[in-house]
């Protein structure tokens, strides 16, 4: 391990040396102005067409700290100091924020919000597809309560849709889609109250079967709650917490099954070779999926290679569609109390040192922090002098502030990306649940269709069935 010292040293440097020779040239950053006002004078020309398809890029828990840091590390990984890189959603033409409270929380959970993006109202922290007229773990609260998603439009109007994340399916960031539930940990009967049961609620894997019953993808993980109590699981055969969690005996993957009309291929898939070999042209309905981790734990490595897989993600949905008739919008739900700094030098490790010492301690400090966690740690009295300690590995627990078992949400607003018909109405400062009416509106799905006609005989209106994608990626899965 480095010393401190000597890492100081290093930093102070390689201020210079880290600087790219064509950088120093006042001729490179006033070309690349004009580059980019170049472009920026093109998006006069506004797209209005009609939206063939959308797809949204949910990055749960990807603030605007996280997106900086996403950006610096997949530079990194391709041996670029990682400032200058540009992340996939930075291509995007059209950059807004929103504002992510819930209706009766400062700092948003990830039901609420999840409510406000996909069924374009706001709600109380913890429940999902209702309105604030639900009461959180109140299941009399529900009824008459319920509001739908653009999901569910989108199938009204004959479209098809999929929701595919990596975490579980009947989490509280996708399950806004389909569920209506005055309790985002009501993933199966077995964790509702006998109160909620008794009146008729329906927990939210049940729910995934059977509201909306036509969902051609879903991928995912969450397969304990859609098995009878105590069933083995197919892959984690020896694991007792993997095994079912259903107190009705009901197997909903059976239930899926059966719904599907019979001259349809509908294929239930758990592992990636069976992904691999399935022929696209032969499915018409999918059932499969796995789950992932990060901030809530402290592990900046995990969330922000999280992150960048997303980008990926997003790239290759770029190269599969056009911007013409494809609007893509990639937002978070909140953002975390995640943050770096410490005056780091020009390409140091986005997982590294500060080229500094604190003032006060006279101990070293990673780049990454944050506000509250589980890396708070005392040793000795002090705190613990991370230069000890293998801070570059995957599992480490960045230093906090304040201790806390699960790190918690950040209150600021976060970003929208959006390009395609109609991306320009998200621009500004906008309340989250403005985000779904924009994408339904492109689409002519859902209220606002007096466009359409006109559209239409304007030659605009894309043909083909229109495909809504909600791709989620957690970068945390635990609130």
């Amino acid at each position: 391990m480095i010393s401190p010292f000597l890492v100081l040293a290093i930093g102070t440097c390689l201020t210079n040396s880290l600087v790219p020779e064509k950088e120093k040239d006042p001729k490179y950053w006033r070309d690349q102005a004009q580059e980019t006002l170049k472009y920026a004078l093109e998006l006069q020309k506004l797209n209005t067409n009609v939206a063939k398809n959308v797809i949204m890029f949910l990055g749960d828990g990807m603030g605007v700290s996280t997106v900086t840091a996403a950006r610096i590390l997949k530079g990194q990984l391709h041996h670029n100091p990682g400032e200058e890189t540009r992340l996939e959603m930075d291509k995007f033409p059209f950059v807004a924020l929103s504002k992510t409270y819930n209706t009766n929380a400062q700092v948003p959970d990830s039901a609420g919000t999840a409510t406000a993006y996909l069924c374009g109202v706001k709600a109380n922290e913890g429940t999902v597809g209702v309105s604030a007229a639900t009461e959180r773990s109140r299941c009399n609260t529900t009824q008459g309560n319920e509001v739908t998603s653009i999901l569910r439009w989108a199938k009204d109007a004959g479209k098809s849709v999929g929701i595919v994340t990596t975490t579980r399916v009947n989490h509280a960031t996708p399950s806004a889609a389909y569920a209506h539930s005055a309790d985002r940990d009501w993933y199966s009967d077995n964790e509702m109250p006998p109160e909620a049961l008794s009146q008729g609620c329906k927990d939210i894997a049940y729910q995934l079967m059977h509201n909306i019953r036509d969902i051609d993808v879903i991928m995912g993980g969450g397969r304990k709650y859609m098995y009878p109590k105590n069933k083995t699981d197919v892959e984690y055969e020896i694991d007792e917490k993997a095994r079912g969690t259903r107190l009705d005996g009901l197997d909903l993957v059976d239930t899926w099954k059966s719904f599907k009309p019979r001259h349809k291929h509908s294929h239930f898939i758990w592992n990636r070779t069976e992904l691999l070999t399935l022929d696209p042209h032969n499915v018409d309905y999918l059932l499969g999926g796995r789950i992932d981790h990060g901030h809530h734990e402290g592990k900046a490595k995990q969330a922000l290679h999280e992150a960048v897989e997303m980008d990926r993600a997003i790239g290759q949905a770029g190269s599969l569609t056009s911007s013409e008739d494809t609007l893509t919008v990639v937002t978070a739900d909140h953002s975390h109390v995640f943050t770096f700094g410490g005056y780091t030098p020009r390409g140091n490790s986005i997982f590294g040192l500060a080229p500094m010492l604190s003032d006060t301690d006279k101990k070293p400090f990673t780049a990454i922090l944050y506000g509250n966690g589980p890396g708070y740690k005392v040793v000795g009295g002090e705190r613990e002098n991370v230069s000890m300690v293998d801070y570059a590995h995957n599992n480490y627990q960045a230093q906090s502030a304040v201790p806390l078992r699960h790190e918690t949400h950040g209150g600021e607003d976060v970003a929208v990306f959006s390009k395609g018909p109609m991306a320009h109405l998200l621009h500004g400062v906008h309340e989250q649940n403005y985000i779904p009416h924009v994408m339904a509106y492109a689409a002519c799905i859902g209220a606002n269709l007096d466009h359409c006609a006109s559209a239409s005989s304007a030659g605009s209106l894309a043909a083909g069935p229109l495909l809504l994608a909600l791709a989620l990626f957690p970068l945390s899965v635990l609130f």
